[in-house]
């Protein structure tokens, strides 16, 4: 009767140890999980962020490259505008004054 106590006894022990490092086994292997999966997580937010921001910053530079081209060609048509405009005086001015000094 003794022996069969001992041995159930026995048998207990060795089921509570293998529940206990199967118990740990599991935690472990959850916390592995689970930190994995927060370092993928913020791997893949901190790549995102730096791909949007990369984009946001590209987009400005062709803006801004945009406007100041923009900007350039109006100044650019403005100036040949006054040129012209300013040589068209000229021109009349000096065709009105050989005009008259002719009739004088």
């Amino acid at each position: 009767m003794i022996i069969i106590i001992i041995i159930v006894i026995i048998i207990i022990i060795i089921v509570v140890v293998v529940a206990v490092v199967v118990a740990v086994v599991v935690a472990v292997v959850i916390v592995v999980v689970v930190v994995v999966v927060v370092v993928v997580v913020v791997v893949v937010v901190v790549v995102v962020v730096v791909v949007v921001v990369l984009v946001v910053l590209v987009v400005a530079v062709v803006v801004v490259v945009l406007v100041v081209l923009v900007v350039a060609v109006v100044v650019i048509v403005v100036v040949e505008v006054v040129v012209v405009v300013v040589v068209v005086v000229i021109v009349v001015v000096v065709v009105v004054v050989v005009v008259v000094v002719a009739e004088y």
